[in-house]
């Protein structure tokens, strides 16, 4: 029969604990809670967050922006879809610490005065939203894209929104709603 056996002597003194002394210290967060501060739709918050917080925890638990939904946790189905610096990215995969100083959007974000971005207002015309939980996601991812992409496809359309998931199957709807967001964006006109 074999057993673990455990040692109580000291360990140090060789050439690896000598070359971590001799290493500088980089900047180290944690791993208690940090000052973070996060620019969110155009206005600044402060935080208290340990370093490990997701932006979609800092979002939803933190500042109570709870559009961006937490559904995977692993950024394969797209509900948490925030634009950070123009880049459509997942939330749930973004450390809080590490959007410091980004422009960050959230679905709380877009509409002006009452009035629906032109997205959210082609996902309602189309009946693209079902049960809604993925609907933030897509509305945000869709911006996203209509920023770079101003005048697609049907086509450009189905690739561009590839990251995101809807389990009710509105994707007819979207694809419509996309293209009629697209037209509104650009003031009504065609391509």
């Amino acid at each position: 029969m074999r057993g673990v056996g455990i040692s109580t002597g000291a360990v140090g003194s060789g050439i690896l604990e000598t070359a971590a002394l001799a290493a500088p210290a980089g900047n180290v967060a944690g791993p208690g809670a940090v000052p973070v501060t996060l620019k969110i739709n155009g206005k600044p918050y402060s935080l208290n967050i340990e370093p490990r917080v997701t932006l979609i925890d800092a979002l939803r638990n933190h500042l109570d922006l709870t559009g961006a939904k937490k559904v995977c946790d692993r950024a394969t189905c797209g509900a948490c879809t925030v634009i950070m610096d123009g880049k459509v990215v997942y939330s749930c995969t973004t450390l809080a610490i590490e959007a410091q100083g980004k422009d960050i959007q959230t679905i709380e974000g877009f509409s002006q005065n009452g009035k629906l971005h032109p997205v959210s207002a082609a996902f309602v015309n189309h009946d693209a939203q079902q049960c809604g939980y993925c609907t933030p996601g897509f509305v945000v991812a869709v911006k996203g894209f209509l920023d770079k992409h101003p005048n697609p496809t049907e086509q450009d359309v189905e690739a561009g929104l590839g990251g995101n998931l809807c389990r009710c199957g509105t994707y007819v709807g979207m694809r419509k709603a996309v293209l009629e967001a697209a037209k509104e964006m650009r003031g009504g006109r065609n391509a």
